[in-house]
């Protein structure tokens, strides 16, 4: 029997799962057009490279209960950031290996997803997996994009200087108390 062809933007998972099936590739961060937002505002379109994905489907079996239903994604990529330090470009690598599991509806899904360690979501027809590695990107982008050490020094002493000549919040009362006048 010939392995069954996916189809990674309408992907059924349950299917998929059974047939414990195997997909790979890669789309061009372009493609992806939330990540492609998330860039450094100076750099180029082609300067984006791809992403590369994998996704498994399996299923668990559970005794006196249908099987679970199992996908596991790895991705990743390299993406240009700003450094919040020196504001410099930083390419920044996004890493994403992550199981989901699948269950009936959404209300099943949300109950599962509180009362589980595992990320859970509701069954599709239909899954976009080009979708769902976005999703997972975006999360796995940092807070705050910065070089381990910046190419270019810091501009030293300008914020220390603004601090030493503004004077200290309890100054004044600290004038007051004492009875002597304020400049």
């Amino acid at each position: 029997m010939a392995a069954r062809e996916f189809d990674p933007l309408r992907l059924d998972v349950r299917a998929f799962a059974k047939e414990g099936g195997q997909l790979q590739g890669q789309w061009p961060l372009t493609q992806l057009e939330r990540i492609a937002d998330s860039a450094q505002s100076g750099a180029t379109v082609e300067g984006l490279g791809d992403v590369h994905w994998t996704a498994r489907g399996e299923t668990r079996p559970r005794r006196g209960a249908e099987a679970e239903i199992w996908l596991r994604l790895t991705a990743d990529a390299e993406l240009p950031l700003e450094c919040q330090r020196c504001l410099r470009p930083v390419t920044v690598r996004l890493a994403v290996d992550r199981s989901f599991l699948f269950v009936h509806g959404e209300a099943q899904a949300a109950q599962a997803d509180a009362d589980s360690e595992d990320d859970v979501l509701a069954l599709t027809r239909a899954l976009d997996l080009r979708e769902l590695v976005e999703d997972e990107l975006l999360l796995a982008l940092p807070i705050v994009p910065r070089h381990e050490v910046c190419p270019v020094p810091l501009p030293a002493g300008q914020a220390e200087a603004a601090e030493a000549e503004k004077p200290h919040p309890f100054a004044a009362l600290a004038a007051l108390r004492r009875g002597t006048p304020l400049n």
